[in-house]
């Protein structure tokens, strides 16, 4: 009995002995990885990496230099002086022409025409004013008169097509022609005959005719006088 407990005891004394110097060699190992892998390194240290860090952007300019940056805030300084400049708002209107500003003029491109040749007729309109002035010269503001004595043998608004209005500003002194001539067929006109086309036609043989011109509600004070062979 006593010897069957001796051996069990002295088991009981191996294992833990045994226990022990595992337990030691454990913790020697675990001690060296610490001294070694260091894995506080990472979150210790403060000197950062080339991924880390990011680069500055470098721009070549900036800030705009203060004479260039536009403001849209009014000046606050003392010694700056308003503008005196009118703004676009501010600027004058050019006023409309009146009759003591224009002269108009009746052009033909010939003073005869023989048969066959139709005349062409235009209108020189003049500003004789020393300031500019504005005014409708649009087809809708023109009117060619063709007369032979008393008797109305063409008029450009019975036949007229698409009217149109057209404002230009006339600058001082300056003299405009018709963009192009009218050309009149040397038939007698009427707001009823416009798709015929065997209407009357003007008598020649050196017959005279005279053109009256009126334009933007102005006309001309003179004809201009032509003959029809």
């Amino acid at each position: 009995m006593s010897r069957r407990r001796t051996r069990t005891i002295y088991r009981r004394r191996r294992l833990a002995v045994l226990s022990g110097l595992i337990l030691l060699i454990a913790a020697l190992a675990v001690g060296t990885w610490l001294v070694i892998a260091q894995p506080w390194a990472d979150a210790a240290t403060t000197e950062p990496t080339a991924t880390s860090t990011p680069t500055p952007s470098v721009s070549k300019n900036p800030v705009l230099d203060a004479a260039e940056s536009p403001s849209t805030e009014p000046s606050t300084d003392p010694g700056t002086e308003p503008s005196t400049e009118p703004t676009a708002e501010e600027t004058p209107g050019i006023a409309p022409c009146q009759a003591r500003d224009v002269t108009v003029e009746a052009v033909t491109n010939a003073d005869t025409y023989a048969s066959g040749v139709s005349p062409e007729l235009s209108i020189l309109l003049t500003n004789t004013s020393a300031a500019d002035c504005t005014l409708d010269v649009g087809s809708s503001t023109q009117i060619f008169t063709v007369t032979s004595g008393a008797d109305v043998w063409w008029d450009s608004r019975h036949c007229q097509a698409n009217p149109s209005s057209m404002v230009v500003t006339l600058a001082a002194g300056q003299s405009v022609p018709s963009a192009s001539a009218v050309v009149w067929d040397r038939t007698r006109s009427d707001v009823g005959t416009c798709e015929q086309e065997n209407r009357p036609r003007a008598p020649a043989g050196g017959s005279s005719y005279h053109l009256a011109v009126s334009i933007g509600g102005f006309s001309s004070t003179v004809t201009r006088q032509f003959l029809l062979y």
